[in-house]
């Protein structure tokens, strides 16, 4: 079997930091897989019923340390996993996924983690078929984040004090998020795709890597 993770479905992400256009591409390529005529799921980050309010709460209070922080992200994931992602993997359905584990690696490590301290929290995760990564340089996050959502505190490593200027921290928590992407880039095998192309130059680059799984018939 040629899948990775062993289940009869396909699992598919797509990783990047805030404001890369992870939303704009799966929404794009859920649309095309449905229209070929498979069962297909989206699962976003932060999404169990579970847990996500619970994180949801906690930092809206300001209540998170990096190890709770952590943990959350983690219980969530598991909770997604366990009743949303391997159900459909069984059955045989195309699972995308925005974000995945390689997000938690790259937040926890810039909040000051071991990396192998994160990857054990998530060592029993299924590996994806396909990971395909948006690279946008920090310059056109801050003017993309600051034309649609604002800056938010967690995004910009307020909580873990890189700067008083919210600017300036938002730049090196970006900065050292893009440094982790790249070192998971090659021990992960991400697809890297230059997320300042147009979303539809993005759309046909990742539609024909999934196309090119897909010509092998492996999904059931």
């Amino acid at each position: 079997m040629y899948q990775k993770h062993g289940y009869s479905g396909l699992l598919i992400v797509l990783e990047g930091t805030d404001g890369v256009g992870k939303s704009t591409q799966v929404n794009l390529l859920k649309s095309y897989i449905e229209n070929r005529c498979f069962g297909c799921m989206l699962s976003e980050w932060k999404t169990s019923r579970l847990i996500s309010n619970v994180i949801n709460e906690a930092k809206d209070k300001n209540l998170l340390n990096t190890t709770t922080f952590s943990l959350l992200y983690a219980a969530d994931y598991a909770d997604r996993l366990e009743n949303n992602i391997i159900p459909a993997l069984k059955a045989g359905f195309i699972v995308i996924l925005d974000r995945y584990i390689y997000t938690a690696f790259v937040r926890d490590s810039v909040r000051g983690h071991d990396i192998n301290w994160v990857k054990k929290l998530y060592d029993y995760a299924p590996e994806p078929d396909l990971v395909f990564y948006l690279d946008v340089s920090v310059d056109v996050l801050l003017k993309r984040i600051i034309g649609s959502t604002g800056l938010d505190y967690y995004e910009s490593g307020r909580d873990i004090g890189l700067a008083g200027d919210i600017y300036n921290s938002f730049e090196i928590y970006q900065k050292r998020c893009i440094d982790e992407y790249k070192k998971l880039q090659k021990e992960y095998n991400f697809i890297n795709i230059n997320g300042e192309l147009s979303k539809e130059k993005i759309h046909e680059i990742i539609k024909t890597k999934v196309q090119e799984v897909l010509n092998l018939g492996i999904v059931k």
